[in-house]
């Protein structure tokens, strides 16, 4: 007699290694198909053991047959455990199950609702576009059957029969105007979900069902204000996952559409504001609450509580619930840009969050929310996040924040330093472009020459390991040397002066970048380029250091 499912976890269990799992599983598979080729006695108990060795990851192919065996058998146990291989040792594409269409179909219109649970259930996990086409009749009678058990499987059932076959949803759609007076909660689930799988696989049935509009809303409000109810209740919320259905049905039924959103305001501040945030059930029914909001035409106040129900979620301990609401305001932002900018502060908090992926959505979100009026404050603090942003993150930070400030900068020279922070800060991950319209500004600017070759020139001077830096202060003192030098530049009152510089510091700099072993050779044919040029722009007492800078070099090098 073979053993029982237990005595084969126990075995496997007290293994000591993986080979000596491999080894057991190996002669149970064995014993297995021995007594599947004999008799097939215990024929239920060999498939069950059959489906934990297919769970630990082991080849079943064999047992497939036998789970057609049992599922043409007249007991329920045999059926049950038959259906539950079918859905796991098979799938769709499987040549196999064409052959259980028939079965399906038997069950189907059997007298136990069990034995038809069963069949539905199969037929909702895996049913092919074949079994589908064969079995829509079957399923679309039993939604009409008196017992609720029944008509919330065929339900299920119906949602995988038309996403196989779409063309099979216009018989479902007027018996699935019904579900909506069911009493019993799990079928009226389930009819739900399958109306909202309708509209969204055929829009132009969202216009039928826009009647249901009024029961909608009163269902809802009754859930919401209801009490304690012990059949429905989620750690103090009565039924959650019905009213995240009603929620998103509410949305596909108010889109594009004034009065029927109009009906729905009173319930949508209600459940906004009545649902508690402190357990995830509750935070699940606010979430879907703020989608439905955003997603309809309703009143500006709405959507001010949807943005601010999100700006909670941020002060939220759970990382999931804070990236999603960094991701639902990265998609309202262009709705409500106001009431969005009030949680400007909470969204940059979360720059300095350890999660990378939520410091990449408030990220994205920040690039969203600057505008002219805030353009100096953002930033900013974009800037301090880049100093301690991680390398393979700089690049993608970098290329955003130039051209925000490129985009909103106030004045030439905000932009000029802004830039001039960036490269100090990560250079090398400056875009070519960037540097060319930074150049092309200085040119085009004569105010903002003597300011930028000076500051250049100092940021040079603290730092020399900057390739790009160096190419655009070298750019600067060949074409400028002679207002670093000499001449007033105007300073704003909060900047702190720099002084003109000696002619000889400025070929000093020139000289050490051009006799540094480590700068590339683009860098040098930057510094040999200033050299020809300052050696026209200096004073007459530079001027045969800049010759002497120029005589050693190797032109052809």
């Amino acid at each position: 007699m073979s053993q029982r499912l237990r005595d084969l976890i126990k075995q496997v269990r007290s293994c000591k290694s993986a080979a000596e799992e491999r080894a057991t599983v190996a002669r149970e598979c064995a014993a297995i198909r021995s007594s599947f080729n004999d008799d097939g006695a215990n024929r239920h108990r060999n498939v069950a053991k059959l489906l934990y060795i297919h769970m630990m990851g082991y080849p079943t192919a064999f047992g497939q047959m036998e789970c057609l065996k049992l599922i043409v058998s007249p007991y329920y146990s045999d059926k049950r455990i038959g259906y539950l291989g079918l859905m796991l040792l098979l799938d769709e594409t499987s040549e196999v199950l064409t052959l259980v269409t028939n079965s399906l179909q038997n069950d189907l219109n059997h007298t136990n609702q069990f034995i038809i649970g069963l069949a539905l259930t199969a037929l909702g996990n895996i049913g092919s576009l074949g079994i589908a086409q064969d079995c829509a009749q079957d399923v679309e009678k039993l939604l009409s059957s008196s017992n609720p058990y029944i008509r919330k499987k065929a339900a299920l059932a119906a949602i995988r029969i038309i996403r196989k076959s779409p063309e099979l949803a216009d018989s479902f759609m007027v018996k699935v105007l019904t579900v909506i007076n069911e009493k019993n909660h799990g079928a009226l689930l389930t009819g739900i979900t399958l109306i909202i799988e309708l509209c969204e696989l055929h829009p132009e049935f969202v216009t039928s069902i826009k009647k249901l509009n009024p029961v909608l809303v009163k269902m809802l409000k009754c859930l919401v204000q209801s009490g304690y109810a012990p059949e429905y209740d989620v750690n103090g919320v009565t039924d959650p996952f019905l009213q995240v259905k009603i929620l998103r049905l509410l949305r596909y039924i108010g889109t594009k559409d004034a009065v029927a959103a109009e009906e729905m305001n009173e319930i949508l501040a209600q459940v906004a504001t009545n649902t508690e945030s402190a357990r995830n059930v509750g935070n699940a029914i606010l979430y879907e609450c703020v989608q439905t909001i955003m997603g309809i035409d309703c009143e500006p106040g709405l959507r001010v509580l949807a943005v601010n129900i999100l700006g909670r979620f941020l002060m939220n301990k759970d990382n999931n619930i804070r990236y999603v609401a960094l991701n639902t305001l990265h998609k309202v932002v262009e709705a409500d840009i106001q009431a969005v900018q009030r949680h400007r502060n909470t969204i940059v908090d979360c720059l300095k969050d350890p999660d990378i992926s939520i410091r990449r959505r408030a990220l994205d979100l920040i690039y969203t929310l600057v505008n002219d009026s805030n353009v100096r404050v953002l930033v900013r603090e974009l800037l301090n996040f880049l100093v301690i942003a991680d390398v393979h993150f700089r690049a993608d930070i970098v290329a955003k924040l130039c051209w925000v400030t490129e985009k909103y900068a106030p004045s030439k020279r905000w932009h000029f330093d802004t830039i001039l922070r960036v490269i100090s800060i990560a250079g090398s991950f400056v875009p070519e472009e960037v540097l060319a319209n930074l150049v092309t500004a200085i040119a085009q600017t004569p105010d903002l020459q003597g300011y930028a070759v000076r500051r250049l020139y100092a940021a040079l001077c603290r730092d020399m390991s900057q390739a790009t830096l160096q190419q655009v202060a070298l750019w600067a003192i060949g074409e400028y040397g002679e207002l670093l030098v000499g001449g007033a530049v105007h300073f704003e009152a909060e900047e702190e002066p720099i002084q003109p510089v000696a002619p000889e510091q400025v070929v000093e700099i020139v000289e050490r970048l051009l006799q540094t072993p480590f700068v590339g050779l683009t860098v040098q044919q930057y510094a040999l380029s200033a050299a020809i040029k300052l050696s026209t722009r200096l004073p007459t007492c530079a001027l045969c250091v800049v010759l002497h800078l120029l005589t050693p070099l190797d032109v052809n090098s």
